[in-house]
């Protein structure tokens, strides 16, 4: 049997893109659901800060932010965000921008990790990112990331043990340091197989094209490492 695609994605909690590319990801996937031969993939989601000096409460919502902080134009940052709320639209996604609460997010990367050796990284990350984009949830204090994490089946007092003592910062730390390494300097950033660099969100069509390409690749030197 040939091996799964592996699909690693370096992404932030609060990058608007990394959300939209994450659906776009899915769909491309599940559009070669049918393929008489469809490839199986494997995802798998890498810490990366956009604002790592963001404060956990940021006073203002993401229009002071984007002005204040960025140095950008409030004119400019209305129209930006008017038109990545547009693109999410036709991804399915509501982003509320009104509503979103600013915040730093190496805690939510953490309990990335966390949930991944539950093996339940997928749910937390659907859920993190939409708590943050579509419902205004604050993601970066403890006490609402445990309630998150709780929503989605994990174990309350065992998410905060692991997120009040910091156990998974070395692996934000060596995410980090692998996307420097890859020389990743925006996300979302997509690895194919350790073989192809995917930027940006791109459409479900090119997902669904690169993972049959890649899949292809595979059947025709099934010893081929990744």
């Amino acid at each position: 049997m040939t091996d799964a695609i592996k699909i690693d994605v370096w992404s932030d909690i609060a990058c608007p893109w990394c959300y939209i590319g994450k659906r776009n990801l899915e769909k491309g996937i599940a559009a070669t659901a049918g393929d008489q031969d469809a490839p199986r993939v494997e995802v798998t989601f890498h810490s990366y800060e956009l604002s790592p000096d963001t404060p956990v409460d940021f006073e203002g919502d993401e229009i002071d932010f984007l002005a204040g902080h960025k140095g950008m134009p409030r004119e400019q940052v209305v129209q930006m965000l008017d038109r990545v709320t547009g693109v999410a639209a036709d991804a399915g996604l509501e982003y509320r921008f009104d509503l979103l609460q600013h915040t730093n997010t190496v805690k939510a990367h953490e309990l990335l990790h966390y949930a991944k050796e539950q093996g339940r990284q997928h749910e937390v990350a659907e859920r993190l990112m939409s708590a943050y984009f579509t419902e205004g949830r604050h993601v970066g204090r403890v006490d609402d990331l445990v309630d998150l994490a709780a929503e989605v089946g994990l174990d309350r007092n065992d998410v905060r043990a692991a997120l009040e003592s910091g156990r998974y910062l070395d692996a934000v730390r060596a995410d980090q340091a692998q996307a420097q390494a890859y020389g990743i300097q925006g996300v979302p950033f997509f690895v194919i197989d350790g073989r192809y660099g995917v930027s940006g969100a791109q459409p479900a069509e090119a997902f669904a094209q690169i993972a049959r390409q890649v899949w292809d690749e595979r059947k025709a030197s099934p010893t081929t490492a990744a």
